[in-house]
């Protein structure tokens, strides 16, 4: 089945609309009735991601499809990759300059966050081409 979709761009040049993405989902899942708890995992996933985006690959898209049992979201970047999914799944492991962790960002908690905050997720990367997100919430 088909559900309702969406598609965000991040401009990965300003950090200060890093969240345009998750604040606009929220307020349309919102708006759908989805309940608060789902609404909150969501928000903090796909805000996690815009803000890595934003620090590690200049930008890039979100695709989001919302079915009667779920809700897909897929982060999908052209920036420097992720040489070591693992190594970067660690609490407070972080590649961020020490410019963005002045502005308060990049310490390390974007990834395990995402996880934390969704069903599934899965990663997809390559040096020097880009990397991929996918994260599911089920809505029962």
């Amino acid at each position: 089945m088909s559900g309702l979709k969406w598609t965000f761009e991040v401009d990965g040049s300003d950090f200060t609309r890093a969240g345009e993405a998750s604040s606009s989902l929220k307020k349309k899942l919102r708006a759908l009735g989805v309940s608060p708890d789902i609404i909150r995992r969501v928000s903090i996933a796909l805000y996690e991601g815009e803000i890595n985006m934003v620090i590690h690959a200049n930008g890039g898209t979100i695709d989001v499809e919302m079915t009667p049992d779920r809700i897909d979201m897929v982060l999908k970047d052209t920036g420097k990759g992720i040489p070591d999914i693992e190594q970067a799944m660690q609490a407070g492991w972080s590649t961020a300059a020490d410019e963005v962790r002045s502005l308060g960002f990049g310490a390390g908690m974007g990834l395990p966050n995402m996880k934390k905050n969704t069903d599934e997720m899965r990663i997809e990367s390559t040096v020097g081409v880009g990397t991929t997100v996918y994260m599911t919430i089920y809505l029962s």
